[in-house]
């Protein structure tokens, strides 16, 4: 349930049921990566697929996952998606991300390096979905996105409208979420 501050009303969000595992990872004392984890269960990717962005003083920085935390961050004036996606406030959809011009540069970032670790770099991003996250006052303070990663775009399967929609309603809910604004 939410406030509205000019109207003293209450409006409650009822979430679809395949949404519902979100309740228990919007609270206090929940880290990015558990958020980040029970978003890669509902939209059927790997937790590495997803991206949470924080917006400060023109630019975004990286939330999760947590080693781009120290890569850099994005500002508003670049050609990134995540930059357009900000400034248009409008959810993007790319069925075709690889054939779009972006900057690779975070795609290269390895999560770790230890002796385990293949020598092959990661594969690159395929599909992503790009949804601003608004606060009450339709004021940009993120971005998530989600993305399927394959070395060839015949093995990701395609996000579908529900599933932008879907996304569009969790960013909803993440403008006030700890995990977003901690740190």
């Amino acid at each position: 349930m939410s406030q509205h501050k000019d109207h003293g009303l209450t409006e409650e969000i009822v979430l679809p049921e395949h949404l519902l595992p979100l309740g228990a990872v919007l609270g206090e004392g929940v880290s990015a990566l558990d958020l980040c984890t029970v978003l890669a269960k509902i939209f059927r990717v790997q937790y590495t697929e997803v991206a949470l962005l924080r917006l400060e003083g023109g630019l975004l920085h990286f939330v999760f996952p947590e080693h781009l935390r120290t890569s850099g961050a994005i500002p508003l004036s670049s050609k990134a998606v995540a930059a357009h996606t900000a400034l248009s406030k409008k959810p993007e959809i790319f069925n075709n991300f690889a054939r779009v011009k972006h900057a690779s540069i975070f795609e290269t970032v390895k999560a770790s390096a230890n002796a385990s670790d293949e020598v092959a770099p990661p594969a690159p991003i395929q599909k992503l979905m790009s949804v601003p996250i608004l606060d009450q006052d339709s004021v940009v303070v993120g971005v998530i996105q989600i993305s399927r990663k394959a070395l060839d775009s015949k093995f990701a399967q395609d996000f579908s409208r529900e599933d932008l929609h879907d996304l569009e309603l969790v960013a909803g809910l993440l403008a006030t979420a700890p995990a977003l604004l901690a740190n």
